[in-house]
């Protein structure tokens, strides 16, 4: 992606340098990041008008407008397994949903001070499963999720994959795929990347791992198996330290990458505020489009 940083994003990124990344290296309790931003959420993010937030199967769901009944999104927030919850995401969710023309369900799962690893890739997966029962194939599911997020979404993607079960299609914004802190770009950026401070890193990964092996792939699925998976985007910001970790999943799994100069890390979430968040939930809700409407037009075994 090549264009010249808008006004705005320019704002954003010094904002974010100056206040938001000394905020995260300073604050020592995740409950008091938590508290923050829940309370910050509504006044920051901008949901749409028409939004409408129901439930299903025990989840809470956000549409807007006219949407399939038999199509959804199971979208995993981020917030470094810190923060983050289907409040918070509301404005995000509505968005995609606004913008793809789809459901889109958000599931609170447990955050590190609740409960350690693997509670949060149990809980995602027991999302999916209530999901299935309620009625919804597969194939008619997207999977999506930002940060911490993608984490979740791609050792569930992994997962599903190995027990023959493929979503329609998988976004990542920004995803966080490497618990082994092994990537290139946490040193090349690290003084590139406008809000998040690498050296809280390893402090995020010893809370929630709880003395797991961060090499694990559920842990970390950059290391995963995806055998058969299904068309994949994959958004990341060019100064972002997770550079690393999108550039080796996308490369693994032969995903469409789209790396967004200037762009801070999940920079969708200022959608609609935002021009450069606008045009990138724009090509994801895009994407999602066109991974059914390339479903749909696959032969049958019957026409074949």
């Amino acid at each position: 992606m090549t264009r010249r940083p808008s006004l705005r994003l320019r704002l954003l990124n010094l904002g974010m340098r100056w206040l938001a990344r000394p905020s995260l290296r300073r604050t020592a309790e995740p409950e008091v990041v938590n508290v923050r931003f829940e309370r910050m959420a509504p006044y920051i993010f901008s949901a749409p008008k028409g939004l409408v937030q129901t439930k299903e199967a025990g989840i809470p769901v956000m549409a807007v407008g006219a949407v399939p009944p038999d199509r959804i999104v199971l979208f995993l927030h981020g917030g470094a397994f810190v923060t983050g919850s289907s409040r918070s995401y509301r404005a995000f969710a509505g968005r995609l949903s606004q913008r793809a023309g789809i459901k889109v369900a958000v599931p609170d799962y447990p955050l590190l001070q609740q409960a350690s690893y693997p509670a949060g890739p149990k809980a995602v997966l027991a999302a999916w499963d209530r999901l299935i029962k309620a009625g919804y194939r597969a194939e008619n599911i997207v999977l999506a999720g930002d940060s911490a997020g993608g984490n979740l979404v791609f050792g569930l993607l992994s997962t599903l994959l190995q027990r023959g079960e493929r979503p329609a299609c998988v976004i990542g914004f920004s995803p966080w795929t490497d618990m082994t802190l092994s990537g290139d770009s946490l040193t090349t950026n690290a003084r590139r990347d406008p809000l998040l401070p690498v050296d809280r890193m390893a402090e995020v990964v010893d809370l929630y791992l709880c003395g797991a092996d961060a090499a694990q792939p559920l842990a970390s699925p950059v290391l995963a198996d995806f055998p058969n998976a299904p068309p994949t985007l994959i958004q990341v910001g060019a100064e972002e330290i997770l550079l690393s970790d999108a550039e080796r999943i996308a490369h693994k799994m032969g995903a469409r990458l789209e790396v967004w100069p200037d762009c801070p890390h999940v920079w969708q979430m200022f959608d609609p505020r935002l021009p450069e968040a606008r045009d990138a939930m724009r090509q994801a809700a895009e994407f999602i489009q066109t991974s059914f409407e390339s479903a749909s037009r696959k032969p049958t075994a019957s026409a074949t």
